[in-house]
């Protein structure tokens, strides 16, 4: 029986608790390369909401060092920046910054994407004060933020998704490493298997609620949030991957996106992980987002590391 929202699983509704406290942060998050510099809840839009804050973490000798910029899933609903697996990364030479953006009971769509490209742009512009390579950045996220991040890749210059850019740095990203992130909201509904936890088409479901209502009633909306509309020759590299148990997000809308991409000619990997549900980890993943970062931000080589089914995949 597929879930309203009031009924969602126990391991979605993990991802809408409130943010750990610092003390609280600091027991139980990763510990930090000694000599990592934090710096926290720096505000990317001024007198802006308190959601459009994002910490910035720069690795010892951080000097023009790549940035990898982490967003949050929680299905639009909820997820906090504390919680940020790209900080491992700190520890392989790149700057990470973890970012927080109005979620669906503070604003529709478009704000999401708006806000995440106002913290790109205010990282794109700062680079020099923290001594990070503004020049190259790449983006990461699950779920929730994988839709956004692979919304970041495709949509440089979409003017409707673009509030208050003119004049000001670029939202470009040179990488994007998405995890089953949705990318065409309004086939969610029909993708889904019997063994689906959500209807998607719902009035309550986290697709309409981003949308501010029945999500086939908003279509034009829920089309501007798709980033398979905005694929084009020149959007950045992408990493994508999706369990093939996933009950949340169907495992098609990783493909949609992978098949969007190879046909307009970029580069794109699509690895789908064995037996995975909505959430996956390892040495083996970890080495491939590792990989993929250092090739397309470091330009480093290395043979990849095959940790899930792959599919075809663009030179």
């Amino acid at each position: 029986m597929k879930a309203a929202l009031g009924t969602i699983p126990w391991f979605v509704s993990l991802l809408l608790l409130p943010p750990l406290s610092g003390q609280e942060e600091q027991k139980t998050g990763p510990v930090l390369p000694e000599g990592t510099k934090a710096h926290r809840d720096l505000a990317y839009v001024v007198d802006g909401h308190v959601r459009q804050k994002l910490d910035v973490f720069l690795p010892p000798n951080a000097k023009s060092a790549p940035l990898v910029v982490w967003v949050h899933g929680g299905a639009w609903l909820g997820g906090d920046k504390a919680q940020c697996p790209a900080l491992r990364l700190l520890g392989e030479g790149f700057a990470v910054a973890s970012v927080n953006y109005r979620l669906s009971r503070h604003a529709v769509f478009p704000a999401q994407i708006e806000d995440v490209k106002a913290a790109v742009r205010w990282l794109r512009a700062n680079a020099d004060r923290f001594g990070y390579d503004g020049n190259c950045i790449g983006a990461w996220g699950a779920s929730a933020g994988g839709h956004l991040v692979a919304l970041l890749g495709t949509s440089p210059g979409a003017p409707e998704l673009e509030a208050g850019s003119k004049g000001a740095a670029s939202t470009r990203v040179q990488a994007v490493c998405d995890f089953f992130g949705p990318t065409d909201l309004l086939q969610m509904g029909n993708q889904s298997g019997p063994n689906s936890r959500l209807d998607h088409d719902a009035a309550d479901s986290p697709e309409s609620r981003l949308v501010g209502g029945p999500i086939q009633e908003r279509r034009e909306l829920a089309q501007k949030a798709n980033p398979i509309r905005y694929v084009s020759a020149d959007d950045p590299p992408f990493l994508i991957l999706h369990g093939d148990k996933d009950d949340l997000v169907p495992l098609g809308q990783s493909r949609l996106l992978h098949e969007a991409l190879e046909k307009a000619g970029v580069r794109s990997t699509f690895h789908v992980v064995a037996g995975a549900g909505h959430g996956f980890g390892g040495r083996d993943i970890d080495a491939m987002v590792s990989e993929f970062f250092k090739r397309h931000l470091k330009g480093e080589k290395s043979v990849p590391t095959q940790p899930a089914q792959r599919e075809k995949s663009s030179p």
